[in-house]
């Protein structure tokens, strides 16, 4: 029995990995698939990679990225979800902010540096045509710590994935004043590459386990039901959140790949972009 790590965030994306590890998909194949939930993000995860903590993980495609052109041995083995990431801009409930025009000089709550809420409040900046050199920030680690932030004052808003944002804006936790979408694909499996060089035959395995479970996923009976019981959501809001969210199963494209780097370089946030070859790995699938 080969003992794998993944890790992922506590997110509605994630369930057809727990669904496959739950029905023993992977154990049929003698892979011990153990999952952790890393509710702080992207940023921790990358750091977790580097450090050998874990050998895969579901992960924000540009946080990704640019944690390898700073030299972390990862590689993306496959996109996993090919639609963009809506990620919702919010205040706290008690804000005097009302519109996303009067945040241009206010501080933006980050779970880490390198996480996608840093990341992307660079992007949502340019959108705005805002100087992305004066963002502020605050690292608040998970999305507990921006209920506290931006309630008490810390920070001013927080972007974080729409749907999983949505109770909180429900019950007048927060306010969304808008939303902000990635503008390529927004997760991607990634492997250390020591596990790639050690393990090449049990990741083939892994991806074509979880790529039968990926694409089946939308068809299973009542997974609007399943899903809005698991992660607390209303019935509208996965079904929303449904017809906005495409599994992949193919390997990411040079494209996309080149649109991330050259948008991270124009923000000043990678020093240099990297070959392709160095961020991807071609798994054959």
């Amino acid at each position: 029995m080969k003992q794998v790590r993944i890790i992922g965030v506590p997110e509605h994306f994630n369930l057809p990995w727990h669904m496959a590890i739950e029905e023993n998909a992977f154990l049929d194949r003698g892979i011990d698939l153990q999952w952790k939930n890393i509710p702080e993000g992207t940023g921790k995860m990358c750091q977790m990679l580097e450090n050998e903590e874990t050998d895969l993980a579901i992960i924000l495609t540009e946080g990704l990225i640019k944690s390898i052109t700073e030299g972390n041995p990862t590689r993306i083995v496959q996109e996993y979800i090919s639609s963009p990431l809506l990620w919702g801009i919010h205040v706290g409930a008690k804000s005097s902010y009302k519109n996303i025009d009067e945040l241009k000089h206010s501080k933006a709550a980050i779970s880490r540096f390198g996480s996608g809420s840093h990341l992307m409040a660079y992007v949502h900046a340019k959108n705005q045509g805002w100087e992305t050199n004066e963002l502020e920030f605050e690292v608040i680690n998970n999305l507990d710590g921006a209920i506290e932030g931006l309630t008490n004052g810390q920070a001013d808003y927080f972007m974080w994935e729409h749907f999983t944002t949505k109770p909180l804006v429900d019950n007048a936790t927060f306010r969304r004043l808008g939303d902000c979408p990635t503008p390529w694909p927004c997760f991607v499996i990634a492997a250390t590459t020591k596990f790639i060089e050690n393990n090449e035959k049990t990741l083939q395995h892994i991806l074509e386990i979880i790529n039968v479970y990926s694409s089946e996923f939308k068809s299973i009976p009542s997974i609007d039901r399943t899903l809005s019981n698991k992660y607390g959501q209303k019935l509208e809001d996965i079904n929303e959140w449904l017809g906005l969210t495409r599994w992949s199963q193919s390997e990411i494209s040079e494209a996309t790949v080149t649109k991330v780097q050259s948008t991270l370089a124009s923000l000043k946030l990678i020093e240099t972009s990297v070959p392709f070859k160095n961020i991807v790995k071609n798994m054959g699938n």
